[in-house]
């Protein structure tokens, strides 16, 4: 426990005085009495002597458990002696190195001969990203020091009682007895536990002379942010700027380079662009990020900025340890920018439900619909699970377009006013609007009534007719109706029209009247329907044909 200690202590003496520290605006200055060197030698002398006495009673410790050791005639007790006494060793050297470095006010380690190292690659590397670790651990070094100071103190603080109340605790016990024997083993325990009270002691007063020395250096918020941002803005700061800079000028430069060869190379203005003007955009992009990673890390190499290039380093290796898992996603996408992928420009593809046109392929690629009026730019990561195919030129891009008229499944009808891959909205007759999304708009198979539409009109004339049903009826209501579609308007719509007999019903002959019309009179489907029926009506009130109604015929046996 005691060398854990020690160990800290050398720690954070070899922290506060390892080095002379830097100036600082809130620093006092030095006068020509040396005050802030004098408050700096007061606390040094005081922990100096503090060290004395520690190495004076760890030497008294060290007699005491050599003696002890003679004298034993345990085997384990000469032991757990023995490696009392190795350890009370290492204390007192670490006091001693303590000393030195605090007399000194250097670390003496510096002047320690070196032993030959043999060459490590993975020592190598970690000796690049060491400087950006100890730049991060720099700046949180004061508040890290001082925390762990306050610990030691608390840690002192609560032991020093103890220690104190071991030792009372013996002499009340020594002089509550008459015993001999018992005095004499009791009397063995005092020289020890009087020794740990009172490294303790001196442990707590190093550490709270260390802790105070911290505090009176200490900066307000205010000083310390000025300094440190004018600081970075001196050297850092200027330096970063700058590498961003040379790498802004590097990507233009490159940019303009590349604007130039294009437009110099056959193919580059094509509607679809041939594979080396791709392969040379991909190498293009490739060498931009390359080169734009090799002009930072030269910037922070020329101005030797190390924290920087660590840093850097640091930050290039993560990118390429994350790109060990994406590398097959890269290489997927390399083939798609150079159309040898399953994704390629001029086909047609399938995306949220609804068929694009693939127009261009690059980072972001773009899709479009000529039925929907609409381009779509997905990243190129959206086409890594999508194929595409060759198309025919008469295959529909989607059932209808915007003012279209259309029947849907659920019996609307309505004109297409807003048309997208995510919604469509119909209005209704009347002004109604109905908005589906598009997805269920597809799943209810519209019919599109604005490129031509056909009405069959289904009516019956009664058995009496069956004699001219199939001939004099059908002609004289063929004409009838052509005749009435001419008086009201409709015959420049018309495409063809039909009467037919359909069937021999049970009660009726029924015949079809079969009218095909043009796309432009779509929103009056449902009129054309009834007026066909009154048609219908009136050409049998003018010709005298009954109009039969379901019948029940019974037959009388005779």
């Amino acid at each position: 426990m005691y060398l854990r200690i020690i160990v800290v202590l050398s720690v954070v003496c070899l922290t506060c005085f390892g080095g002379n520290p830097p100036a600082h605006a809130g620093d006092p200055e030095p006068l020509a009495g040396g005050e802030a060197v004098s408050d700096r030698d007061g606390s040094s002398i005081k922990m100096l002597l503090s060290i004395i006495e520690l190495k004076k009673n760890l030497s008294q410790r060290i007699s005491e458990k050599k003696s002890l050791l003679k004298k034993s005639t345990s085997e384990t007790e000469k032991a757990t002696l023995a490696a009392e006494l190795k350890k009370l060793d290492k204390m007192l050297a670490g006091a001693g190195v303590d000393f030195e470095r605090i007399a000194t006010g250097v670390d003496v380690g510096l002047f320690a001969e070196k032993k030959a190292e043999q060459f490590n690659w993975k020592n190598e590397l970690i000796s690049l990203v060491e400087p950006g670790i100890k730049e991060l651990k720099r700046i949180t070094v004061k508040a890290r020091q001082k925390t762990k100071l306050k610990d030691e103190l608390s840690f002192y603080q609560r032991r020093v009682p103890i220690a104190r109340e071991a030792n009372e605790n013996i002499s009340d016990l020594l002089s509550h007895t008459d015993d001999k024997a018992l005095k004499k083993n009791i009397k063995k325990l005092m020289p020890e536990w009087k020794s740990v009270e009172n490294q303790l002691r001196n442990k707590l007063e190093i550490t709270e002379m260390q802790l105070e020395e911290m505090e009176a250096k200490e900066q307000s918020l205010i000083d310390s942010t000025q300094d440190s941002i004018k600081n970075f803005f001196r050297t850092r700061g200027l330096f970063l700027f700058i590498a961003v800079a040379a790498c802004v000028g590097l990507v233009l430069f490159l940019r303009f380079l590349y604007l130039l060869t294009m437009k110099l190379l056959p193919g580059y203005t094509a509607k679809y662009r041939p594979f080396h003007i791709r392969a040379i955009d991909l190498v293009f992009r490739v060498m931009t990020l390359v080169l734009t990673l090799f002009v930072l890390i030269l910037v922070f190499y020329i101005f030797e900025d190390w924290v920087l290039l660590s840093l850097t380093i640091i930050f290039l290796m993560g990118i390429g340890w994350a790109a060990k898992n994406t590398l097959p996603r890269f290489w997927h996408q390399s083939r798609l920018m150079l159309n040898i992928g399953a994704v390629r420009e001029g086909e047609r593809i399938i995306y949220h439900g609804v068929p694009w046109l693939v127009k261009n392929i690059n980072v972001f690629t773009r899709l479009e619909n000529p039925y929907l009026g609409v381009t779509l730019r997905v990243p190129i990561e959206e086409l890594m699970d999508q194929v595409s195919r060759p198309f025919h030129r008469s295959e529909p891009w989607f059932p209808c377009k915007r003012n279209d008229w259309v029947i849907l499944a659920d019996g609307t009808r309505g004109c297409v006013t807003s048309l997208s891959h995510e919604m469509v909205e119909l209005v209704m007759r009347g002004g109604a609007k109905k908005v589906y999304q598009t997805g269920d708009f597809l799943g209810q198979t519209p019919l599109n009534l604005s490129v031509n539409f056909r009405l069959k009109i289904p009516f019956g004339i009664s058995y009496d007719l069956q004699a001219v049903s199939t001939g004099t009826v059908l002609s004289t209501l063929e004409a009838h109706i052509q005749n009435r579609l001419a008086d009201e308007g409709y015959e420049e719509s018309l495409l063809n029209l039909r009467v037919e007999f359909a069937a021999a019903g049970g009660s009726s002959l029924d015949l079809v009247v079969i009218a095909d019309f043009k796309g432009e009179i779509a929103h009056l489907y449902n009129r054309l329907s009834r007026a066909f029926q009154r048609w219908c009506v009136d050409a049998c009130t003018e010709n005298n044909w009954d109009i039969p109604f379901p019948q029940l015929t019974v037959h009388k046996a005779s």
